[in-house]
C-alpha cells in the first residue's frame, strides 16, 4: 500500500512533465450536501462524479484525503485522513479516520486515475461538524411564562458584547416548534418552518447558521420568534394533534460559538440572562393559517438599542426529548416566486387573486389603510360560480370549536403606517386562488399580491419532453405534485391533512426519486420511521403521528414504505447505509405480518384506495405487497451476509407466492380473480405470476384494457402497477394508450381541465377525496423515464453504475426523451421518427455501462452506426450512441 501511495503521489507531482487527466471531479458533496455545516454523523460519506467526455471514461483508482487545514491539503500535507489509494470505480467513500471533533471545519478533496491511468485532482471542498455529542450543548432550554392555549407567539433577545475580532461565528439552534432567528435586527438564513417536523418526545432537530459577517465586535442583539408548528397545534382536525403527548408550550435552546482571531473561543447561551414578550403574530397554526396584529409591533426588538425593561423574565424547560440530533436535510425554501395572474374585483371589500396555477406555500399581501383594518387572506383550490373562493374540498377533516381559526385563512391587522406587507412565518398552504376581504375599502391592484411556493429545496435531476403537450403538462404536474408534498417529509396534500401517509410515499417515490435528488429526505423521515415503531414491528399509517394511525390505515399496502424506500435508495444511489439502518425495523415489520398471517395471506390493509369502479379483495392487495417485502428482506439479507435470513426470507416468499396464486390464479384461464385491471397488473409488476403463466397473464390484462377502452379502472395501488405490468411484458403501445388518454378516466382527463398538479380522484366532480393536489396518483411520472425512455437502475449494480435501457417506440409518439442525473451523472435516452425510420440516442456517463436491450421494431432491423445488430442486446461502455430502426 505504501508503495502505491507514494506511486500515486510522484503521478500528482509530475504533472508538469506527463499529462494529467482530461476528466475533473465536479458534484463534490458530504452526506449528499455541498459544505455541509454542523454535521453529527461520526463517520460522513463522501461522493463526486467524473465530467469526461471521452468514450469508455471511467475511474480505475481513487484516494480521499482530508485534512483541517486548506493549504497544508493543496499541498498535499496534514492530512487527518487518507485513504490511500483504492483502485475501484466507486464514487461514494465512507470516512474511515480517527474520530472527528465538534465544531471544526474539515476540508477535503479527491484525486483519482481514469481508465489511461492518468491523474486528476477535484477541488477542495469542506464539511463542518456540529455537536457530535449532546453533552457538547451548553446553553439551557428556555420559553416565556405563558401555557400551551396562549395564542400569542413569543419574542425573545439577549444583547451581549463581543470583546474581540471576530473570525468566525456559529449559531447552533435546536427548538420545539418553528422559530426564526435574528442577528442585529437582520433575519439569519433563507430556510422557512426549521426544525422539521418529527416526533417530538423522541428526536428534536437543530440547525447551525454561519452567522459571522452579522455580528460585529462590540454589542450585538440576538432575536428569535417562536412559533407553534406541529408541536403545540392549537387548531383541531381529526387526527388529534391537539392531544398529541409532547405538546406544550414552545421552547428552544442556542448556542453562538464565536472564535475570535486570537484563537480564543467563546460560547453564548440561551439562560436567564434572555427577556420575553409577546410578539404581533397574535394566532399561528400549520394546519391552518397565521394571524397579525401590526399594531403590536415593537420597531427594533432585535437590536441592540431596543428598550426591553418591559420585557419578562424566561423560564427554564426540560428538554423535549434525550435525543438533540443535527437536521442534515435539504432544507424548507421559498423556491419560487409567483405574480398574480389576475384579480377580480367581486365588491367594495373583496377581491380574488388567481396565481395562474396550485401550490403549496403562503402568500404575500403590500397594502396600504388605517389602523385596525381587519383583511382576511382565504387561500383555496377552486372557486365558486359566483367566483368566491371555494374551501368544500379541502376542510372536510377540519373541526372547529369556533369561528376564530377559520380554514386556511390569513388574518391581517393593520397598523396603519404608511405601506406595510404581511407574509406567514409558521404556515404554509395549497392553493391558487386567495380571496381578499377586508374590513373597509382598500386600493387594491394585482400587484398587490405575491404567491410563494415553498417546499424542501430538493435538486431537479430529470427531464422528459415528447411531442405530446398533455404528456409533458402532465409529467409538470406530476413533478409540482410531489414538491407541493415535500416538507422534511413526504405529505399526501398540503392543505386539508399535511400528513406523512405512508402509502402515498412509496407510491410516488420512484417518481420523486427520477426526478429530484431527495435522498437526504427520506433519511431524515425513515428515522421517524424508526422513532414510531411499535415493539412488535407495527408502524402508523402516518409517519410522524401523535399515536394516531396505529389502528387504521396501516398495513402492507401502505406501511410497506418501510421496506421499499430503503431498497429504492439503495438501488438509485447505490448506498446502502439507509437499508443497513433500517433493516432490524423492516425485519421486524415483515416478521409481525408473518405472526399474523399464518395461511401466507394476510389481509391488514385499506385496500386499493379511490378506485374508479373495481376494487379487489384487501387480501389480494396486501399479499403483494407482502410478498414483495418479504422479497427485499431476502435480497436485503444477501446483501449484508446474513445468510440464515436470507433462506429464511426466500422460503417464505415462495411460500406466499404459492399460497397467492393457489387462492387467486386459475391457470387455465390466466385470471387472476374477476380479472380486473389491478389484479391482473399487481402479480405482474410484484413478480408473483409464474414464470410460464407470465406471457397469457399479461394478454389479459391488456384484453381487460381494451375492454374498458383503454382508460383505467383502477385504485391507488393499481395504478402504481398497471402502466409497469403493461410495458415490462410487451405492451407498452397499450400503456401508452392508457397514459396519453384525455378523456375521463385518466390521468389526461386532469390536465384537459386545466389542472397544474395531481389530483385526489379520477373523478373531479366527486363530493369527496377530491383535493386538488395530491400526489398518490403520482407514478405516471417515473414510468415516463421507465416505460419509455426505459431507463431502469440495475440491482447487481445499483446507483445506475449499470444502466438498464429498456426504450419503447410505441405508436402514435414521434418524439421522446428522458434524462436522469444518476450518482455518475446524466443519463440520456431520445427516439424519434422520421418516415418509417426510428432514431434512438443515448448517453451514457462517465464511470458507467449500460445495457441496452434493443426494441422489437415490426419490420424493421436495428442498425448501430450502418452495421446491423444481432442479439436482444448490447452492452455500451460511457459515451453517447446513435441506433436506428429501418
Amino acid at each position: 500500500m505504501l508503495k502505491t501511495t507514494l506511486a500515486f503521489c510522484l503521478l500528482l507531482l509530475l504533472q508538469t512533465t506527463y499529462a494529467s487527466s482530461p476528466a475533473a471531479i465536479v458534484g463534490l458533496q458530504c452526506e449528499y450536501l455541498e459544505r455541509p455545516l454542523g454535521l453529527d454523523a461520526p463517520t460522513p460519506r463522501f461522493t463526486w462524479r467524473l465530467q469526461d467526455a471521452r468514450p469508455g471514461a471511467r475511474q480505475t483508482a481513487y484516494r480521499v484525503l482530508v485534512a483541517t487545514d486548506s493549504v497544508a491539503l493543496a499541498q498535499g500535507r496534514g492530512a487527518v485522513w487518507n485513504s490511500g489509494v483504492v483502485k475501484a470505480g466507486t464514487t461514494l467513500v465512507t470516512y474511515a479516520g480517527p474520530a472527528l471533533q465538534p465544531f471544526t471545519r474539515y476540508y477535503w478533496r479527491v484525486e483519482v486515475k481514469d481508465h489511461r491511468k492518468q491523474p486528476a485532482v477535484s477541488p477542495i471542498t469542506s464539511f463542518e461538524t456540529g455537536m457530535l455529542d449532546q453533552r457538547n450543548w451548553q446553553g439551557a432550554w428556555i420559553a416565556d411564562a405563558h401555557d400551551q392555549h396562549t395564542r400569542s407567539a413569543p419574542y425573545f433577545r439577549k444583547v451581549f458584547e463581543a470583546k474581540n475580532s471576530i473570525k468566525s461565528a456559529r449559531a447552533y439552534v435546536a427548538a420545539a416548534g418553528l422559530y426564526e432567528l435574528s442577528v442585529n435586527g437582520q433575519r439569519v438564513g433563507n430556510h422557512v418552518l426549521d426544525p422539521m417536523y418529527t416526533r417530538f418526545d423522541r428526536r428534536t432537530l437543530y440547525v447551525t447558521y454561519d452567522i459571522t459577517k452579522l455580528l460585529q465586535t462590540g454589542q450585538n442583539a440576538l432575536g428569535v420568534l417562536l412559533g407553534n408548528g406541529w408541536y403545540n397545534l392549537q387548531s383541531t382536525a381529526v387526527w388529534d394533534f391537539h392531544k398529541a403527548p409532547w405538546r406544550a408550550r414552545p421552547t428552544f435552546c442556542m448556542d453562538v460559538r464565536i472564535t475570535y482571531t486570537d484563537g480564543h473561543v467563546e460560547t453564548i447561551t440561551t439562560g436567564k440572562d434572555w427577556k420575553t414578550a409577546l410578539s404581533p403574530v397574535i394566532f399561528n397554526s400549520i394546519y391552518t393559517a397565521e394571524h397579525y396584529d401590526a399594531r403590536r409591533e415593537q420597531p427594533g426588538w432585535n437590536t441592540v438599542n431596543f428598550n426591553d425593561k418591559e420585557w419578562k423574565e424566561v423560564f427554564f424547560r426540560t428538554a423535549p426529548s434525550r435525543n438533540i440530533v443535527a437536521q442534515a436535510v435539504r432544507p424548507i425554501r421559498a423556491v419560487e416566486e409567483l405574480p398574480a395572474q389576475s384579480i377580480r374585483r367581486l365588491n367594495d371589500t373583496t377581491y380574488v387573486f388567481d396565481l395562474g396555477r396550485n401550490i403549496a406555500g403562503v402568500s404575500r399581501l403590500a397594502v396600504q389603510g388605517p389602523a385596525g383594518t381587519v383583511v382576511r387572506l382565504k387561500h383555496g383550490e377552486r372557486l365558486y360560480p359566483n367566483g368566491h373562493v371555494d374551501l368544500s374540498n379541502i376542510d372536510e377533516h377540519y373541526r372547529p370549536t369556533d369561528k376564530s381559526d377559520p380554514f386556511q385563512t390569513d388574518i391581517f391587522i393593520l397598523g396603519g403606517k404608511g405601506k406595510e406587507s404581511f407574509q406567514p412565518r409558521f404556515n404554509y398552504k395549497g392553493f391558487q386562488y386567495v380571496e381578499v376581504t377586508s374590513s373597509r375599502p382598500l386600493p387594491l391592484t394585482k400587484e398587490s399580491l405575491t404567491g410563494y411556493f415553498l417546499h424542501s429545496d430538493v435538486p431537479a435531476v430529470g427531464h422528459v419532453a415528447s411531442a405530446n403537450l398533455t404528456l409533458d403538462k402532465l409529467w409538470q404536474a406530476t413533478n409540482a405534485s410531489y414538491l407541493s408534498n415535500l416538507f422534511g417529509y413526504p405529505t399526501d396534500c398540503p392543505q386539508r391533512e399535511k400528513n406523512g401517509w405512508t402509502g402515498d410515499s412509496h407510491i410516488a417515490l420512484e417518481t420523486g426519486l427520477y426526478s429530484f435528488d431527495g435522498i437526504t429526505v427520506y433519511e431524515k423521515w425513515l428515522a421517524d420511521y424508526r422513532d414510531e415503531q411499535q415493539p412488535n414491528g407495527v408502524l402508523p399509517s402516518i409517519v410522524p403521528t401523535n399515536g394516531w394511525g396505529y389502528e387504521w390505515g396501516n398495513g402492507p399496502d401502505w406501511t410497506s414504505s418501510v421496506v421499499l424506500i430503503p431498497w429504492n435508495i439503495y438501488l438509485f444511489y447505490g448506498d446502502p447505509k439507509l437499508l443497513a439502518d433500517c433493516y432490524d425495523n423492516m425485519r421486524r415489520y415483515v416478521d409481525h405480518i408473518t405472526e399474523i398471517s399464518p395461511t401466507h395471506l394476510t389481509t391488514w390493509g385499506l385496500g386499493d384506495w379511490v378506485p374508479v369502479t373495481d376494487k379487489p379483495p384487501v387480501e389480494f392487495t396486501s399479499t403483494c405487497y407482502y410478498y414483495a417485502d418479504v422479497a427485499i428482506m431476502a435480497k436485503a439479507a444477501r446483501l449484508f451476509g446474513k445468510t440464515a435470513d436470507a433462506a429464511r426470507y426466500e422460503a417464505l416468499a415462495a411460500a406466499i407466492q404459492q399460497a397467492f396464486n393457489a387462492k387467486y390464479l386459475n391457470p387455465q384461464t390466466g385470471l387472476y380473480g374477476k380479472g380486473t385491471q389491478t389484479e391482473m397488473s399487481m402479480p405482474l409488476y410484484w413478480h408473483l405470476v409464474p414464470e410460464a403463466a407470465k406471457a397469457q397473464v399479461a394478454a389479459n390484462l391488456a384484453k381487460q384494457v381494451a375492454t374498458d377502452n383503454y382508460h383505467l379502472n383502477v385504485g391507488l395501488l393499481g395504478q402504481k402497477a398497471i402502466l409497469n405490468a403493461l410495458s415490462e411484458n410487451g405492451y407498452a403501445d397499450v400503456a401508452y394508450r392508457i397514459a396519453s388518454q384525455e378523456t375521463y378516466p385518466s390521468w389526461g382527463w386532469w390536465i384537459k381541465n386545466g389542472a397544474t398538479t395531481l389530483y385526489e380522484n379520477w373523478n373531479i366532480q366527486a363530493k369527496h377525496d377530491i383535493s386538488l393536489n395530491h400526489i398518490m396518483f403520482g407514478e405516471i411520472g417515473a414510468w415516463l423515464y421507465k416505460g419509455l425512455g426505459g431507463i431502469h437502475p440495475d440491482p447487481a449494480h445499483p446507483g445506475f453504475r449499470n444502466v438498464l435501457l429498456t426504450p419503447h417506440f410505441v405508436p402514435n409518439l414521434a418524439h421522446f426523451e428522458a434524462s436522469h442525473e444518476a450518482p455518475q451523472g446524466t443519463i440520456r435516452s431520445a427516439w424519434s421518427r422520421t418516415g418509417r425510420t426510428v432514431h434512438y440516442t443515448v448517453t451514457v456517463p462517465p464511470n458507467a455501462t449500460a445495457t441496452l436491450h434493443l426494441p422489437v421494431v415490426e419490420g424493421l432491423q436495428a442498425y448501430r452506426e450502418g452495421r446491423a445488430l444481432k442479439g436482444d442486446a448490447v452492452q455500451l461502455v460511457a459515451g453517447s450512441y446513435t441506433f436506428e430502426w429501418k
